[in-house]
């Protein structure tokens, strides 16, 4: 990239079928709101019905004549991305993005249904299995877009701990799954090109963006209001919005220059905001044999095997 990025940059997407999961608000709203107005047809994966509906009024509102669609999928739950994957396959021939989304930060430790941290399974697990389960509807050019985060340098060779039930600072277990998200990309990306596969896998990551994600991550106790109060200060005076945080995301999604592995973020002050540029993950986002154990427990975990691949 020999000059800053916009989004008019964007080549027309006319034709493109591109779902987001946890598209409703934030970084996953702001970008179907561009990919929509440039004639994608996107799928808003979402938990909410209600919220997503929302959302998708207000996209065809904005868009006359806007190609959209709401799919319920709650990614922290197997059996919800399950029944996504085979609604999606029962009504879509194929899939041209998958934008991996969706995501929870620093949540009270909890399980989900599945006996997976919340964090985790909504994070990562829940994105693993659902393009393993669309994989073969991603056609030659493909891409898959996984959303990280900065955050993921508090992540470390941690997974085994962490699924044998180990106890973590919910901020150490967030940085786990933004580590797993990279990890994940580098491991799709050099399986599809062994294979051949004419597939993508990019990470990107948002800088600081004023969403909605910090404040409902305030943690539990006699601070938690606190701590959402400083998290709303921040996203006012700090963060840069969530349409400028979005787009690491859209280059990702839609820029020719973006090579399967590529880790986009923003390229001003600390990685924090500005345009999007390639940037470089931590050392242990680079590890080759950390990524290849991560497929090994996350295909254990979720039973989803990518025999394609």
């Amino acid at each position: 990239m020999t000059s800053p990025w916009t989004t008019a940059q964007i080549p027309d997407q006319t034709g493109r079928v591109i779902v987001i999961t946890g598209a409703n608000s934030g970084i996953g709203f702001e970008a179907a709101r561009v990919l929509v107005a440039r004639g994608a047809h996107v799928v808003l994966a979402c938990r909410s019905p209600a919220r997503a509906a929302d959302a998708e009024a207000l996209l065809r509102a904005e868009t006359p004549g806007a190609s959209v669609e709401v799919m319920a999928l709650d990614v922290s739950r197997l059996a919800s991305v399950r029944a996504f994957a085979e609604q999606f396959r029962a009504t879509h021939p194929r899939l041209d993005v998958l934008c991996n989304n969706a995501g929870v930060m620093a949540l009270p430790p909890s399980l989900t249904e599945d006996g997976l941290d919340i964090q985790m399974a909504t994070n990562h697990f829940g994105h693993f299995a659902l393009t393993g389960l669309l994989l073969d509807l991603l056609k030659p050019s493909a891409r898959v877009v996984n959303v990280s985060s900065m955050a993921h340098r508090m992540g470390g060779d941690r997974f085994e701990a962490l699924l044998a039930g180990q106890p973590f600072n919910p901020w150490i277990i967030y940085g786990q799954s933004k580590l797993a998200n990279i990890l994940f990309t580098a491991e799709l990306n050099r399986r599809a090109r062994a294979k051949g596969v004419g597939l993508l896998a990019i990470a990107c990551h948002p800088g600081y963006a004023a969403t909605n994600l910090q404040a409902t991550s305030a943690l539990s106790g006699a601070t938690a209001g606190y701590s959402e109060s400083v998290a709303r200060l921040a996203n006012r005076f700090l963060a840069q919005t969530a349409a400028a945080g979005a787009w690491p995301t859209l280059y990702a999604i839609t820029d020719p220059d973006a090579l399967g592995g590529d880790f986009i973020g923003p390229g001003g002050f600390t990685g924090m905001a500005g345009p999007p540029v390639k940037a470089t993950p931590s050392a242990a986002a680079r590890d080759a044999d950390l990524a290849k154990r991560l497929w090994a427990l996350s295909a254990q975990t979720t039973g989803v095997d990518y025999a394609a691949l």
